[in-house]
């Protein structure tokens, strides 16, 4: 009895005490406000180096600035579009760029598509870490380093290119000075260069098909072809069209590899417009210019971006049906 009356004193005592109140930093861990201020840093991080910058362009655009030239920027409205619509070297170097991303990606991406399944259905292979890790070695290179690396490949009296045209033969080329070789030089390096990238996208994306189905289209022995149409690219479509998506825009703004190569040389034959941009804004120091131009290689971006979301969502839409 004694015992628990104790008990009970001890439960009044222990509610007498008063509650110690949460810090303040524990209430605003449990605030709705806490998420909120994590992604603060972030966005103001966005802001300032992409948002600003990008508004600061488009305005730009509409308006006659020269860094050449004295004066305030003049509100000139549609003319800087005007002039490049008119300008025949900008619809040439586009037409060089939209010819260098089909042949490159097209390349890369059935190159790496191929390799990727190569690699996917030997996984027994002695040395297939090897032989990754040195097929992604072209891919963590940076694009100055690859360039002047083929730069002397390609150079005419040492390269190593041209000794073994001239052991079989031949007689030396200059590749990044000859008109008919200059554009396949560069395109070569973007191929080696960006292989690896398709390899391994398309690894990521054989990666997501479920091991329970490739094992019911085994029992079932149905065909490579249906497997692969069933089975395998619907699962790993998405994140294909993205590898194709991400490369088509890097390809499109193309400028460091042929910069250090050619300087868009001979002549123009390799000057694509990421090149063209550089040259206005850097060369000419016009800056409305080329901020118009700017504006125009993103719209192209975003409706690269726009297609192959419809054609994803197409896809995804007959499957669904």
């Amino acid at each position: 009895m004694e015992k628990s009356l104790n008990f009970t004193q001890e439960q009044e005592l222990a509610m007498a005490k008063p509650k110690r109140s949460k810090s303040w930093l524990s209430r605003f861990e449990s605030s709705r406000f806490f998420p909120i201020s994590l992604l603060v840093p972030v966005l103001l991080f966005f802001v300032v180096l992409n948002v600003i910058p990008t508004l600061w362009m488009i305005g730009l655009g509409f308006f006659e600035y020269s860094l050449m030239s004295p004066g305030d920027p003049v509100f000139v409205g549609l003319k800087n579009f005007t002039a490049i619509y008119n300008n025949v070297e900008i619809w040439n170097s586009f037409s060089r760029t939209f010819l260098f991303v089909l042949i490159a990606v097209s390349i890369e991406t059935a190159l790496g598509v191929s390799l990727g399944f190569l690699f996917w259905g030997s996984t027994q292979m002695p040395g297939r870490r090897s032989a990754l890790t040195l097929l992604f070695t072209p891919m963590v290179l940076t694009p100055v380093a690859s360039g002047l690396f083929w730069k002397l490949i390609y150079e005419p009296t040492f390269g190593v290119i041209n000794y073994f045209v001239e052991l079989f033969g031949g007689a030396k080329i200059d590749f990044l000075t000859n008109v008919d070789w200059a554009f396949p030089a560069v395109l070569f390096v973007d191929i080696w260069m960006w292989t690896p990238f398709m390899i391994l996208i398309t690894l990521a994306a054989l990666g997501s098909v479920p091991k329970a189905e490739l094992e019911a289209a085994e029992i079932d022995r149905l065909s490579m072809w249906t497997r692969l149409t069933r089975v395998i690219f619907p699962h790993g479509k998405f994140i294909l069209m993205l590898g194709i998506l991400l490369r088509t825009i890097d390809a499109f703004k193309t400028t460091d590899l042929v910069f250090l190569m050619t300087t868009g040389g001979p002549g123009t034959v390799t000057e694509l417009i990421g090149l063209s941009l550089y040259r206005f804004a850097f060369n000419s120091l016009d800056l409305g210019f080329s901020s118009a131009l700017a504006l125009v290689l993103l719209l192209i971006a975003i409706a690269f971006t726009s297609i192959y979301l419809y054609i994803l969502n197409l896809s995804q839409g007959d499957q669904n049906a």
